[in-house]
């Protein structure tokens, strides 16, 4: 029996889980709503943040996983990649408490954890699988061979979807975190309405800065251009009225030009490898549009698709503790020595 304490804290979630023989037992996560009025996460807050809310968060997901300490076999944790003031904390955190404890370490890759997700409930992939990895930081595709072994052969040149979906509700004016939003008010519009460009990339990589720029005209234009053009220009109160008459469709329209940028690459990377078992992760596979389309594409080409539950999509413990159980049954481990990366290779 491997009970494992898990823990997260790469961008502006603290959370702690605890997992036993492969099953999520608790995954708890706090929040940080701090950064709302800035428009964005800011660093030195979330990593504050963090250093007050990990001992209660850890608390409480040993209470609720009925788990003592002493329960533990091994504690595992995000890191990296993320904020290196929010990382270095829950990475302290860990290397502590498992020295206090006389337990084993294990270092767990962010991205990783977010493919592995798809492993917390049944049903499951059979590998090989493929995962689309859609986050606000990261945008790939990843051949899945096993727990262990990864290879990235796909990902975006330039911005992530996530990015995009943000930066987008930014320019309409909504309130941080923005992505969501989009979501909501594109379930009440018209997806075709308007036409963004869809980019010519070859191979299986993504790009979305044309797209960003794409939309950015459009609105500074009021929807007369995609394109830079003095001429069309709008005045303020044009460009708001314009955003406020045609929000629904508006937000269809992008979601709907990302989410086909991502399947349309995916379908790619399916028919190239010849794997049908396809999976999504990351914070941005909790869109309820990308995930519909996930399984009507599937549907269509006869893939076998796997979602995570919403609270394995976004940065959790939850998923960190079942990569850490598969590094646990792999004889894994980390020395005291491992420190904090802000960027770092699988």
């Amino acid at each position: 029996m491997a009970t494992i304490l898990a823990i997260e804290s790469s961008c502006d979630e603290t959370s702690a889980a605890v997992c036993r023989d492969g099953e999520i037992l608790s995954n708890i996560i706090a929040g940080q709503k701090v950064h709302e009025q800035y428009g964005g996460v800011v660093p030195e807050l979330a990593s504050r943040a963090h250093m007050q809310n990990i001992v209660p968060v850890v608390d409480t997901a040993l209470q609720n996983a009925k788990c003592r300490l002493d329960d533990i076999n091994a504690v595992a944790f995000t890191q990296s990649p993320g904020l290196i003031g929010s990382l270095l904390v829950g990475t302290q955190f860990a290397k502590s408490l498992a020295l206090a404890l006389h337990k084993p370490l294990i270092a767990v890759h962010h991205m990783q954890a977010h493919v592995l997700a798809n492993l917390i409930d049944d049903p499951k992939p059979s590998f090989p699988f493929l995962c689309l990895t859609v986050s606000g930081g990261h945008t790939q595709i990843v051949l899945c061979e096993s727990p262990a072994i990864m290879k990235v052969i796909g990902e975006t040149i330039d911005d992530a979807a996530g990015e995009a979906f943000d930066k987008s509700a930014k320019l309409l004016g909504l309130p941080y975190p923005g992505g969501p939003l989009i979501d909501k008010y594109a379930k009440e519009g018209n997806p075709t309405r308007f036409q963004f460009p869809e980019p010519q990339i070859p191979g299986l990589n993504f790009s979305f800065s044309g797209v960003k720029t794409s939309i950015l005209y459009f609105l500074q234009n009021a929807g007369k251009s995609n394109i830079y053009k003095e001429e069309f220009m709008a005045t303020a109160d044009e460009k708001n009225k314009f955003i406020t008459e045609n929000l629904n469709d508006i937000c269809a329209s992008i979601q709907h030009r990302i989410i086909t940028i991502l399947l349309n690459k995916l379908r790619k990377a399916a028919l190239e490898t010849g794997i049908k078992d396809i999976c999504i992760a990351g914070g941005v596979s909790a869109n309820s549009g990308l995930r519909q389309a996930l399984k009507e594409t599937g549907e269509k080409y006869h893939w076998n698709t796997f979602i995570p539950a919403f609270q394995y999509c976004t940065d959790n413990a939850g998923m960190i503790a079942i990569t850490g159980y598969y590094k646990y049954l792999a004889g894994e481990f980390d020395s005291l020595s491992v420190s904090a990366s802000a960027r770092a290779e699988w």
